[in-house]
């Protein structure tokens, strides 16, 4: 049921004085006094990400009012409505983190939580990226959950600039926002297209994204993603198999076998071995196939899923070459050299 915007703005209104009240009686903050001391290097003194949408908030459907707000900031349009089914509970009145970050997977974008400081925060928009966080907006023992959306930042009046609830440009003393945000966990995420990373988005929480990405991605969207999380990690095996497979699965063996063998080359791991030995056998060149799953077999060792898996590749290569030679022994032919791969004779 729709409400009247002007009853919830006063409702939020009340809820941003208990907060402030709650700030003051909840110690100082820490990062607020180190921040305008010496602010991060690199960084302009004001941001503002004006072209950023809004949509006012209904009552206790801050979560799809700020994802719809993050999702069309990045180039997905998305109205507050086409996620309410999918990311607001009806019992508990809200959204939970975990449905915030899959609603917008399931929207098409690459959701990846940042790091818990103010500086990241800043570096985000900076960058051009809108900043879902969740703050609490009560006390430590009687929380109010809310989600807004950082659009910018004034280095020199000292607050952030959100998209929050009824408010399409609200001004949060940094101090403020640190101490509500901090009662939430200092937890927050951007939302961006498959091509794209946040700027400070760290190895392991991009690797957690994009493996979460691809789960209900279509195979060329996940491809473009991996691809990203490549480039700025190439040391990292799990992104390299994930670009693998999803070349796999658009049936793009080539790229395939070049990723899984850049892998196998790059981390001399089991699992790249075994994919490599897969795709190998599928394009027909069985002798490099059965090359690349001994390696596997010798890598993964006696123990684990990855020793059965390698074990079964290498059943399945011999069983291939079993299956093609002649039944008549008159008819073999002893070829004229080793086959590729030296497959012993």
């Amino acid at each position: 049921m729709r409400r009247d915007h002007a009853a919830v703005r006063r409702r939020f209104l009340l809820g941003s004085s208990a907060a402030l009240a709650g700030a003051l009686l909840g110690g100082c903050a820490v990062q607020t006094p180190r921040l305008l001391a010496a602010p991060p290097a690199g960084l302009p003194r004001r941001v503002e990400l004006t072209a950023t949408p809004f949509f006012p908030q209904e009552e206790f459907q801050c979560g799809p009012a700020a994802l719809a707000t993050a999702l069309s900031a990045a180039s997905l349009p998305t109205r507050p409505h086409d996620l309410v089914g999918k990311i607001f509970l009806p019992g508990r009145e809200g959204s939970l983190q975990i449905e915030m970050l899959a609603g917008a997977r399931r929207s098409g974008a690459v959701a990846v939580v940042i790091p818990g400081t103010l500086e990241a925060v800043m570096r985000e928009t900076a960058a051009g990226n809108t900043v879902v966080v969740l703050q609490n907006l009560g006390l430590s023992w009687a929380p109010s959950w809310h989600y807004a959306v950082v659009i910018g930042y004034d280095l020199d009046e000292e607050h952030f600039l959100l998209r929050s609830g009824p408010i399409e440009r609200q001004l949060l003393p940094f101090n403020t926002f640190e101490h509500t945000w901090d009662r939430a966990g200092r937890w927050a995420f951007v939302a961006l297209p498959p091509g794209r990373l946040p700027v400070t988005a760290d190895e392991s929480e991009a690797t957690r994204a994009l493996v979460a990405f691809e789960r209900n991605a279509p195979p060329a969207l996940a491809k473009q993603a991996y691809a990203t999380g490549v480039e700025r990690w190439p040391q990292n095996l799990t992104l390299a198999m994930g670009l693998g497979n999803a070349r796999y699965a658009m049936g793009d063996l080539g790229g395939a076998r070049q990723a899984f063998a850049a892998a196998a080359q790059r981390f001399d791991a089991a699992a790249a071995y075994n994919n490599l030995a897969s795709v190998l056998l599928e394009m027909g060149r069985r002798g490099e196939a059965r090359q690349a799953a001994l390696k596997a077999v010798e890598k993964a060792g006696s123990e684990g899923a990855i020793a059965d898996s390698a074990r079964a590749t290498l059943n399945r290569i011999d069983d291939s070459g079993k299956a093609r030679q002649p039944k008549n022994r008159r008819d073999r032919r002893r070829p004229a050299a080793p086959l590729s791969g030296g497959t012993p004779r």
